[in-house]
């Protein structure tokens, strides 16, 4: 029997968009550790043009070949806070069983950290029969598509991020175990400064940085800072501006965390959802002037 390993070919690769401001969905490959160089090449150029990507069928994907195919983007990291899912170097998984497991809030992936994120590689484990979508927002179309005159003024923003933010807010009740996974969350305080429009190192567009981990404007008050924010983070997550995904288990979706955010819709009661991330290494944002990201505040918490 033959050692040498099937290496999937680029040209069977099919890249669909899904809406025309972002998304699309990719067919004929099988992720896997083994994808040949152009393969990879051409999963991070549609990830690149469209924002976030769609694999449906990716069944034979466990928590080892998920880890394995994320090697081939980039440098996948842990969570700067929450354990892994056991077993595994880097997953972290959302259970809606577990406290915390439930994001429906619009947030771009731990920017409370100068050099977050990346991309985000996400699997579906468990889906409900009903509900459970995701939504992702292109922050680019949504900073091009401002008013020059709130265009001028977000470009001089900087914002504070921080971890420590109220994720329960717009829960009825909060449980045990939802408490819990906040003083898990929050172990490590951040508090970090990024530009509110930063220039994205790969594409050079620029993109509006928000999102819920932030708690206020650089120089405003709290007051100014939350009404100008809604203002803002309305351009991002206006329902032109999306794309919404339906899961089935064994789906993977790959999304550019520095050019969007995402929302995790909690419609599905009492249902289990269980999703798998890893993600990839990042660098700190870039403002227009040049200036880079810088964590202000670290503190470990007894």
């Amino acid at each position: 029997m033959s050692n040498v390993k099937q290496v999937q070919n680029s040209s069977t690769i099919v890249v669909k968009p899904v809406a025309a401001r972002i998304g699309a969905e990719i067919s004929g490959v099988k992720l896997s550790e083994d994808l040949d160089a152009n393969t990879v090449k051409s999963i991070r150029e549609a990830i690149l043009k469209h924002k976030v990507v769609f694999f449906r069928n990716q069944d034979h994907l466990d928590d080892k070949g998920q880890e394995a195919f994320a090697g081939l983007l980039g440098n996948p990291i842990v969570h700067p806070t929450v354990p892994v899912k056991n077993g595994s170097n880097y997953i972290l998984e959302l259970n809606s069983d577990h406290g915390g497991g439930r994001a429906n809030s619009w947030h771009t992936d731990v920017t409370f950290e100068a050099a977050y994120p990346k991309f985000s590689i996400l699997r579906g484990v468990v889906i409900p029969e009903v509900g459970g979508d995701t939504v992702w927002a292109n922050t680019s179309t949504a900073y091009e598509n401002l008013p020059a005159e709130l265009r001028n003024l977000a470009d001089q923003l900087w914002a504070l991020h921080t971890n420590d933010y109220d994720y329960a807010a717009k829960r009825s009740t909060v449980s045990s175990e939802d408490s819990y996974y906040k003083d898990v969350f929050t172990s490590t305080l951040y508090e970090t400064e990024h530009p509110v429009v930063h220039v994205h190192p790969e594409t050079g567009e620029r993109h509006l940085l928000l999102g819920h981990f932030v708690k206020k404007f650089v120089g405003l008050s709290s007051f100014d800072s939350a009404q100008l924010f809604s203002v803002l983070q309305e351009h991002v997550t206006q329902i032109e501006n999306t794309v919404r995904w339906r899961w089935n288990a064994g789906d993977v979706v790959i999304w550019d965390n520095r050019a969007t955010q995402h929302y995790a819709v909690n419609d599905y009661d009492d249902a289990q959802r269980v999703v798998r991330r890893i993600t990839i290494d990042g660098e700190e944002p870039i403002s227009l002037d040049g200036r880079r990201s810088i964590t202000r505040t670290k503190i470990k918490n007894n």
